[in-house]
């Protein structure tokens, strides 16, 4: 039974360096999973991934079916979740596209999304502690990971999760910045929040593409985000290559 998933975002949605195991359908009470499961071998241990916005990279963030996907990781026996988050950077210090954020905060600003697994139809009003939202066990192996892999990775960062799949105009991005974000992104939630509730420890890598509306000049260069999102790419396959082997079962 595997421990570790991998959920990829733009830019990942395959994982070259996989070793392919095997592929499953997962049916779950909230509907089909952004695509099947993938499992193989990745730096010597069984790992699942999924492409959270599908194979072919098809799937709005506002139309994910997090839900599933969260539940489908649990289901496979995962209890760790790395997931991988294209976002753009907002304070001075997570401008330089390219660069690697291991956030430890998040603010959601998205509206409509299906958020909960405790709905009125589980007959008891459930809450869950989200003080700390990303798991802090693996949020510090991720970031020594990265230090063995001589990457450069930001220790700290407030994620602010945006509906999409529109880039936030510069009147936003100073509203933003004055909530203390860092920087922003559109998958971020319901999935930390998803994460949580099933009591998976859940960390993300996000990928800093471009700087957010206002912050540089001119408007967002769609080339550019792609070239920044491969190059960032290839550098969370060398830090997932070193993170694995260092994840307690």
């Amino acid at each position: 039974m595997t421990t570790l998933a991998i959920i990829g975002g733009s830019g990942l949605t395959a994982l070259k360096n996989l070793q392919l195991t095997r592929r499953e359908v997962v049916r779950t009470p909230y509907g089909e999973p952004s695509a099947p499961m993938v499992f193989g071998q990745l730096g010597g241990r069984e790992v699942v991934f999924l492409p959270r916005h599908g194979p072919s990279h098809t799937i709005p963030p506002h139309d994910i079916n997090y839900r599933a996907n969260i539940w489908a990781l649990k289901q496979t026996g995962a209890r760790k979740v790395v997931a991988v988050n294209a976002v753009g950077g907002i304070s001075p210090a997570y401008l330089d596209p390219g660069s690697l954020v291991i956030p430890d905060q998040i603010v959601d600003y998205t509206w409509g999304r299906a958020h909960t697994f405790f709905g009125s139809e589980h007959k008891q009003v459930t809450h869950v502690d989200f003080t700390e939202p990303y798991c802090e066990e693996l949020r510090r192996v991720l970031l020594d990971a990265a230090g063995r892999a001589g990457l450069a990775a930001v220790g700290r960062g407030t994620y602010a999760a945006t509906q999409g799949p529109r880039f936030e105009s510069a009147a936003e991005i100073l509203r933003l910045e004055r909530d203390g974000c860092d920087v922003v992104g559109m998958t971020g939630m319901p999935e930390t929040g998803l994460a949580r509730e099933l009591e998976l420890c859940y960390a993300s890598v996000a990928v800093v593409v471009n700087p957010a509306a206002g912050k540089a000049k001119g408007a967002i260069d769609l080339k550019d985000i792609e070239r920044h999102l491969e190059n960032g790419m290839a550098k969370v396959r060398t830090l997932l290559e070193h993170a694995i082997p260092l994840v307690a079962g």
